[in-house]
């Protein structure tokens, strides 16, 4: 069948004989066709379905083995790192200050912040990045990004790194793995610092407090003499002491006297003249002028009985008896240094028995002036620390209020303190403990191109291309029997 002479072909093309598909009549090639093609046992149409089939599987392939052909070939190196789930803690005791307790939680502990996808994050960080490129002298443009992945409800994080020999990708996992943890050691190094500069401040002021204190202290204890609350305590005892002591003093004189004055009621003496007595009686000589007195007095009473007043015998023996007594008047003022009233009133008659009594009498007096000099000397320091408790009593609350907070003060400086200290050891806080789980491999294969892989695809693709041109070769009976299904419905 030849073409219409309306559309015949252009001159250049005439006497050229075409294929058979393509002499059909222009007019049989209809939008409801191209729709629904044409008969499944029409073999006419499989130049068309060839074509399209060889299109497509050189649009498939072709890039395919031009990458197979041409891409270079890269290694991969593989490394694991790992963060301990577990926390750490640690309590110390200082001795007369507290304790001191350090405790890190797990990484995990807080669901609201994940150290594995921090560390995710700083292994992909532009300056790690940097760091390892410039460790290995080449930009970071070519250095590449690593590959990381996380293990879910684990601790697990792998690092992927390529390269362009198995060499090179290991020497580039192990320079971002260095890169990784010299960042880890910068910011916690860092964190520290931060927290010592926040925390010095703080402790400068706890110092200044305990110093202030300290100096009122020492003011108040030059001031006062008190040494702390304690001497206060100690001197408010004393002052108890010293007046169960005067009471007893005052209770023991009491009873001195009683004694003193029964010995004077009977000698009928005082202790003075007790004493005076012993003395004179103690002179032989006074004792001789006694004797005769005696002697005299014997005389005088022996006349007294034979005469009469104004016998010349009996004013004889009275001129002598009253001439002896002045003659002993006279040497015991002599002895004893008393003047004439005072020696008067003494006995001047022979001691005999009384002696005994005389002496008791003198020592009993002695004690009682022994125990009044007593009680005035403890009245006396009863009224002094008296009257120092009583100076004392406001210094002493204040100096008690100064310790108190001089060790209020102490204990905290001492606390914080330690904690700056203990917080040291705990250098995880923030950044957990990593470690290498499985250092940088070597690769003993090219990861890239993957030659199976592509194949694969190409495969599957011209085999998605063959199932679109069946389903194009067979469309026509298809629509036909959904249109009829439609047409039932």
């Amino acid at each position: 069948m030849t073409l219409n002479a309306d559309i015949a072909p252009p001159a250049p093309l005439r006497g050229v004989r075409f294929p058979r598909v393509l002499r059909t009549r222009l007019r049989d090639i209809k939008a409801l066709r191209l729709l629904r093609g044409g008969r499944i046992s029409d073999p006419g149409r499989l130049p068309r379905y060839a074509g399209v089939f060889l299109l497509a599987g050189a649009a498939i392939w072709a890039p395919i083995l031009s990458y197979l052909e041409t891409a270079p070939l890269r290694y991969t190196s593989g490394l694991s790192l790992i963060l301990p789930g577990s926390g750490a803690s640690a309590s110390v005791n200082l001795d007369r200050i507290g304790q001191a307790s350090s405790y890190a939680n797990s990484p995990f502990s807080s669901p609201s912040v994940s150290p594995t996808e921090t560390y995710k994050r700083l292994l992909a960080a532009d300056r790690i990045l940097g760091a390892a490129a410039g460790s290995m002298d080449m930009p970071k443009t070519d250095f590449g990004k690593p590959r990381i992945e996380l293990v879910d409800q684990t601790g697990l994080i792998h690092v992927q790194m390529t390269g362009n020999s198995p060499a090179d990708a290991q020497a580039r996992a192990d320079a971002l793995l260095a890169a990784f943890f010299t960042e880890i050691d910068a910011l916690r190094n860092d964190e520290q610092a931060v927290r010592e500069d926040g925390g010095r401040s703080a402790l400068e002021d706890y110092r200044a407090s305990v110093a202030a204190t300290r100096e009122e202290i020492a003011r108040l204890q030059r001031e006062t003499g008190l040494i702390n609350a304690a001497q206060y305590q100690t001197l408010v005892g004393e002052a108890d002491g010293l007046r169960a002591d005067l009471a007893a003093l005052e209770q023991a004189l009491v009873e001195k006297s009683r004694a003193v004055e029964v010995l004077r009621a009977t000698l009928g003496i005082d202790a003075a003249g007790a004493a005076a007595t012993l003395k004179l009686h103690a002179d032989a000589e006074f004792n001789a002028i006694i004797a005769e007195m005696a002697a005299h007095a014997g005389a005088l009473a022996e006349a007294e009985g034979k005469y009469g007043p104004n016998h010349p015998a009996l004013r004889a023996a009275h001129s002598d008896h009253q001439a002896t007594k002045r003659k002993a008047q006279q040497r015991a003022a002599a002895i004893t240094g008393l003047n004439l009233v005072q020696v008067q009133m003494l006995d001047l008659s022979p001691a005999g028995g009384r002696v005994e009594l005389l002496a008791q009498l003198v020592r009993e007096e002695s004690a009682r002036a022994g125990l009044a000099a007593e009680v005035d000397s403890a009245r006396a320091r009863l009224a002094r620390a008296d009257a120092r408790v009583l100076d004392l009593i406001g210094p002493a609350a204040r100096l008690e209020d100064l310790e108190r907070d001089f060790a209020v003060a102490e204990a905290v400086f001492a606390s914080a303190m330690a904690r700056s200290q203990t917080s040291k050891v705990d250098l995880y806080a923030s950044y957990p403990l990593v470690q290498v789980l499985e250092n940088p491999s070597l690769p003993d294969a090219p990861s890239s191109p993957r030659k199976k892989l592509a194949i694969a695809a190409g495969v599957a693709a011209t085999f998605m291309v063959l199932i679109g041109l069946a389903m194009g070769w067979l469309r026509r009976p298809l629509i036909d029997r959904l249109l009829h299904t439609g047409d039932q419905g």
